[in-house]
């Protein structure tokens, strides 16, 4: 039987809209991802009494399949599949299957934005053509056509679509606030924000981008995932403060460090998949394996970014190399060889006083074993992340999700 393949396209050459599904309107992209629409994806094939039988083509472990009335077994750590050669997994290949419903968030998203704000939509703009993935709202449209499957919903409902504007507004909100607070002057290769158009209009952009968010949650009138979204709201001022109050603190432990990245990362995802749960009418233990999920996820996202801190150059990352470390944010690296290597807190606690004392910080966080120990920490979350989908019936939108999370670990291979 055919492999699936999945190709490491490069998003760079296909334009700033493909690569972003930014606001600009693509025709081309779309006929492009609707052209694309189920070509190497998972295949259902009913086989009686409503049992389903999912042939999945992976080149890594050969040709699987799931008979038991559509679900799978459970499958082994993460670590125990990556045997043999494999083509890297692509965003662009996992978001094919939810390919239309981001094309019509992105018109959604202009019209919530509105012309009238010239400002707040080149400050959008600027944010959604550095290279964002959109992989929140994806996330939500996955998760709601696995569940909406469990369920029996043949399509996914306004209220589906609105959680995945309202995630996408918040998600960016956060990203003008970040920057402002870190005085980043690069995102994913570009100017941020507050630098091209100066901190006080970044600062209303993002308010007026929660403010929408918060507007538009409300009128989704389901006090659960009103809830659930406000308090992401909160956690990211949480996060923050967390993160200022710690700044060059080697005493910071690992459960400090989790909790600070839950509040920052985990926190959104983790309510864009549980909420999206909700929205399709699964019981209680599927949404709250969902949220399982987008946590284990999240955390093992922003673990496998702080390893990038080290490990890529600034070109790659779009900002300055080391550029946490430098500020005092203390990662999961660091955390880990400080534990080994006494010589790092008496750099850390001088505040790269004097020159060439980062790089040298640098060096011994990866001679001491911290991006190793990250690594297996980056593992550890993905591999609760997969056993959370074990309640959903075998599907190609369930395998996506379970790619998504064997595509961030493949980002540190």
């Amino acid at each position: 039987m055919m492999s699936m393949k999945c190709q490491n396209l490069d998003f760079s050459r296909l334009g700033p809209d493909f690569a972003a599904f930014g606001f600009s309107y693509n025709a081309s992209f779309d006929r492009y991802m609707i052209g694309k629409r189920c070509n190497g994806v998972p295949r259902a094939v009913q086989n009686g009494y409503g049992a389903q039988r999912l042939f999945c083509f992976r080149q890594d472990i050969g040709a699987t399949e799931a008979s038991i009335e559509g679900v799978a077994p459970i499958p082994a750590p993460l670590e125990e599949v990556k045997t043999g050669s494999r083509s890297p997994i692509s965003l662009v290949n996992l978001f094919e299957l939810v390919a239309d419903d981001l094309i019509i968030l992105n018109n959604n998203l202009q019209s919530i934005v509105g012309a009238d704000n010239p400002v707040l939509m080149s400050a959008a703009e600027q944010i959604f053509s550095a290279g964002g993935k959109r992989m929140r709202p994806a996330l939500v449209f996955l998760v709601s056509r696995a569940t909406a499957e469990f369920v029996g919903l043949k399509d996914l409902t306004k209220e589906h679509r609105r959680l995945g504007e309202i995630i996408e507004m918040i998600h960016t909100a956060s990203l003008i606030h970040d920057d402002v607070l870190d005085e980043s002057d690069m995102r994913r290769g570009k100017e941020t924000v507050h630098q091209l158009y100066g901190t006080r209009a970044a600062v209303l952009a993002g308010d007026f981008m929660f403010a929408q968010s918060s507007w538009y949650l409300a009128n989704l009138e389901n006090l659960e995932v009103i809830k659930l979204i406000s308090q992401v709201i909160k956690d990211f001022a949480s996060g923050e403060i967390k993160q200022a109050s710690s700044l060059f603190n080697c005493d910071v432990g690992l459960d400090e460090y989790l909790t600070k990245s839950y509040y920052k990362t985990a926190s959104l995802i983790a309510a864009s998949t549980k909420g999206a749960s909700i929205f399709s009418g699964v019981n209680s233990d599927t949404s709250e394996h969902m949220y399982q999920y987008g946590k284990n996820l999240g955390l093992s996202f922003q673990v496998v970014d702080d390893i990038l801190d080290f490990t890529q150059s600034t070109e790659q990352l779009g900002k300055p190399a080391g550029s946490d470390l430098a500020k005092g944010n203390l990662t999961a690296p660091v955390i880990f060889a400080l534990d080994k290597e006494p010589k790092l807190r008496n750099i850390i606690d001088s505040e790269f006083c004097e020159s060439g004392s980062l790089d040298e910080a640098i060096e011994l966080v990866k001679r001491c074993g911290g991006i190793e120990k990250a690594q297996a920490l980056a593992k550890e979350k993905a591999d609760l992340a997969i056993q959370s989908l074990q309640c959903l019936p075998s599907s190609s939108f369930r395998l996506a999700l379970e790619e998504m999370v064997q595509y961030n670990l493949e980002r540190i291979e």
